[in-house]
């Protein structure tokens, strides 16, 4: 057993990785006694795989758990989803007491966040990230939201989960597309935060990619590891946890373009890519360490360029409408080596357009 902790005061909570450990969860939880009962959400294609395992493992544990499912994917991370949780809630009693369980990979946990921080005022609540993206980025620092045709997580809160239950064995049973969708914010702590890291994901990408679960687990930990330094640092993305978004500028663009249609790690990787280059039109990060990191995204199957069906007067749009955006202006996060970044609105428009195509 791995085991981390994000460092918030009151509101400080574990993060638990280990092989195995969904069928331990019951036990776990009731070391902490924070909630009486507790609903267990999680979207139709996980529940089918994981749902009774973690019900069986809740009752064992002397709980009276029941589980709430929507169907799978980013179409349903939308306010008429929150709605309809919150009202089979309200249906089966829950109350300030109970608790929420995510199981589940990004999307539904960032759709449990929201439902616990605003059903009641506020309940408390578990992330369980059977996604490699949700193990490693979103199931951690407490972001939660929903989006809305005009953009990615434009209405959503920070509330921070009690705790997080990592187990790579799940892994197993994710399509490669998933896989991949992960490993680009696996990257991303790299490039911003790490360059040791970034050596590690390029000498390991095979371990990786074949799953090898010593490997997963410490890289895993690793990005657990940065996540938490830096959500303790800047909890609410004042300044320090602003470095995360790297990729997610031009990423979520690409993304909303595509009506969600493109995987969201998929995209970031499309916006690291994009990133690096206005780094290097700028002067502040190397023709040879940009494609470092493009050999490395491109190495692990990812996309590197801008679908060409995308119009770039569109992005440039969506970028606008991006909820980093400050008084008009976009800021971007980019690298100045492998390891560190800048924070910067000082990119000119044809910076942009030339990264987007336009």
């Amino acid at each position: 057993m791995k085991s981390l902790r994000v460092g918030l005061g009151d509101r400080s909570y574990p993060i638990i990785i280990k092989n195995g450990i969904m069928a331990e969860i019951g036990a776990e939880l009731k070391k902490q006694h924070f909630a009486k009962r507790f609903f267990v959400i999680s979207d139709s294609t996980v529940a089918d795989l994981y749902g009774q395992q973690l019900l069986a493992s809740l009752q064992q544990a002397g709980y009276d758990p029941a589980i709430l499912t929507f169907p799978a994917g980013e179409q349903s991370k939308v306010l008429s989803t929150i709605a309809e949780l919150a009202s089979r809630l309200a249906q089966l009693g829950m109350d300030r007491g109970d608790g929420l369980l995510a199981l589940g990979g990004g999307v539904t946990g960032d759709i449990t966040g929201f439902l616990a921080a605003s059903f009641m005022r506020g309940v408390p609540f578990v992330q369980i990230p059977t996604s490699l993206l949700a193990q490693v980025d979103s199931s951690v620092g407490g972001k939660t939201g929903v989006d809305i045709p005009e953009g990615k997580n434009l209405i959503g809160a920070f509330y921070q989960p009690r705790a997080v239950y990592i187990d790579s064995q799940v892994l197993q049973s994710l399509p490669k597309e998933e896989l991949l969708n992960g490993l680009a914010e696996v990257i991303k702590y790299g490039v911003i935060y790490d360059s040791a890291f970034f050596d590690f994901l390029d000498s390991k990408r095979l371990d990786i990619l074949n799953l090898n679960l010593a490997v997963i687990e410490e890289m895993v930990e690793s990005c657990c590891a940065i996540k938490a330094a830096v959500v303790e640092a800047d909890e609410r993305e004042a300044d320090l946890r602003r470095i995360l978004n790297f990729g997610h500028t031009i990423g979520h663009a690409v993304e909303a373009d595509s009506n969600f249609q493109l995987p969201h790690g998929m995209a970031v990787a499309i916006g690291m890519v994009a990133a690096c280059r206005v780094a290097v039109d700028k002067g502040i990060f190397s023709p040879e360490s940009c494609e470092r990191v493009v050999r490395l995204i491109a190495d692990f199957g990812l996309p590197v360029a801008i679908p060409k069906n995308a119009a770039a007067d569109k992005l440039k749009g969506y970028l606008q409408t991006d909820k980093k955006t400050v008084g008009g202006k976009v800021f971007f996060v980019l690298p100045t080596e492998i390891g560190k970044v800048v924070i910067t609105d000082n990119v000119d428009d044809d910076m942009i357009a030339r990264v987007l195509g336009g």
